[in-house]
Formats: C-alpha cells, structure tokens, sequence
C-alpha cells in the first residue's frame, strides 16, 4: 500500500491522528522536501513520528518514481506532503503511476494553504484561480499570472498568489556541465512579489494600458500560516513591497470585491487603518 499523508502547515504535531497511525504502520517513510517546508526541521519529525524520514526531493520524485513504487508494492510505504497531497501536481502523477502498476493507495488528507488562507478573514467562495509567482532573473520576467489576477479581479473575485520556492537547483552553467553543485535555497518573500507586481503596473501602463490591479489595491500578506509565529498583513500593493513578515514561507493575496465583514476582517490586520477604508470602500459589495 502507498500512503499519501498530509502534515498540515505547522509543526510535527499538526499530523492527522489517521496518517500518523499509517506513518506508524509503514516499512518506508518518505518526506517530499521541494513543494513546500515546515517550521520545524527532519529530525523533530522523526522523533514524534518514532520513524526515520527519507528525504525525497524533486530529482528523486520525478526521476526515481518507479523505484518508491516497487517499495510499495512489497510493503506499506507513506509519502509525506507539507499541507495536503494534492497540492502539488506531482503527486497526482505519483498516484496515476501506482495505479498503472496496480498498487493500493490511500490519501490521508491534511490542511493547506487553499483552505488555511480564511484566517485573513477573506471568505473562501470569493477566491478565484490560484496563481504561481515566479522568481524573475535578468533575462527572463514572465508576466501571465499577472493576466489570472486581472481576470479574478474583473469578476470581483480573490487571488491567492502562492510564491516561488527554489530548493536543490541548479545554476545554467552547473546544468550545462552536468555538476550536481545546488544553489542555496531560496523563498520568495511577499515584498518581492509585490515589487514584481508593481513593476508590471508599470510596464503596462507605458504600454498604454490601465490595469484593474493598481499601487492602492487591498492585498494581504502572510507568512508561517499554521504555526505559532503566524502572520498577516493587509494593506495596498505599494505597502505589501516595503513590510516586514519575517521567515517563510509567504502567500499574497490579491482582493477583489469585498463583502463588509471582510473589510471588518482585514482591519484586524492592517499595517494602516486608513488604507482599507479609503481605498477600497469602492469595490465592497
């Protein structure tokens, strides 16, 4: 049997008391180490787990699939996810190749950010497409998850922008000679986001555009969801490049309509109680 288990967003303790029955009952235990991290390192899972953890990064997962699954044809093997299972695509391509090979599998689902981002207070059903935001390099600025967001806010509906991760890459040149020398991991902040986001205000408007996105948009900012240093922000575009949320991981959240109880919400956490009254009270519904 493969046993997806989700582990919630906080520490070790925020496992389901189903997966960490499962945890328990397995031969082999893997922990997915690139979609997402937890506050707390390998080795405070293992202690509370009574498990030895194999790390499985990115490599492994995609290129070394079939090896895990024979595993899991011969014993119970559990594959741990931060949040839920599928909050990654990589692990439906997991689940769609045990069934080509004829194994069991059983999901044990967790909390994540889709679900846990409510605590800001924006409803869930106002949410639209989630969207990705990259990190940009000198050569290469992608701008469609730009147009996702332009989009959820002409519906009046919400953004969740989940930020870039980079784990165990690779420079172009360590690619190129084939040198397995990884770069240091890197999270995006929320500050870089924004700032990424208000540079292409800018290069739309000097393309003659007027974007529905714009320096004074209510956006809200948040980091460590889950665990017990939370934060929220919530504030304009322009505030949410210059704020401080500390470690990661960070989300941003883009507004859209906002129902009254949400603006009442988010002035729990605003980084200046003028900012959501004066520029937003048009778009309340």
């Amino acid at each position: 049997m493969l046993y997806l288990v989700g582990l919630g967003l906080g520490d070790a303790k925020d496992i389901t008391v189903k997966g960490l029955e499962a945890v328990r009952r397995c031969r082999r235990v893997y922990l997915e180490a690139y979609t997402s991290v937890l506050t707390v390192g390998k080795e405070a899972l293992e202690e509370f787990y009574g498990k030895e953890l194999i790390l499985a990064d990115r490599e492994m997962v995609e290129q070394e699939a079939d090896s895990l699954l024979k595993e899991a044809d011969v014993c119970d093997v559990a594959f741990l996810v931060v949040g839920d299972p599928f909050g990654a695509t990589t692990h439906s391509d997991l689940v769609l190749r045990a069934v080509k090979l004829g194994i069991p599998y059983k999901v044990i689902h967790n909390a994540s950010i889709m679900n846990a981002v409510g605590c800001c207070g924006l409803q869930l059903y106002n949410f639209g497409e989630t969207v990705s935001i990259v990190f940009w390099t000198d050569t290469w600025k992608p701008e469609s998850f730009f147009d996702k967001i332009e989009k959820n806010r002409q519906n009046g509906m919400h953004t969740l922008c989940l930020l870039d991760i980079k784990v165990k890459e690779q420079s172009l040149e360590n690619l190129m000679k084939g040198r397995k020398i990884y770069e240091p991991p890197r999270y995006m902040s929320v500050n870089q986001a924004a700032e990424q986001l208000l540079a292409i205000l800018q290069n739309r408007r000097l393309q003659g555009e007027k974007p529905e996105i714009t320096e004074n948009t209510i956006c809200v900012g948040l980091a460590r969801v889950g665990a017990p240093d939370e934060k929220i922000a919530s504030g304009t575009l322009q505030q949410m490049s210059t704020v401080e949320l500390g470690a990661p991981l960070h989300s941003l959240i883009v507004t859209g309509t906002m129902h009254p109880l949400e603006l009442e919400m988010l002035k729990l956490f605003s980084v200046d109680s003028s900012s959501s009254e004066n520029n937003e009270c048009q778009r309340t519904t």
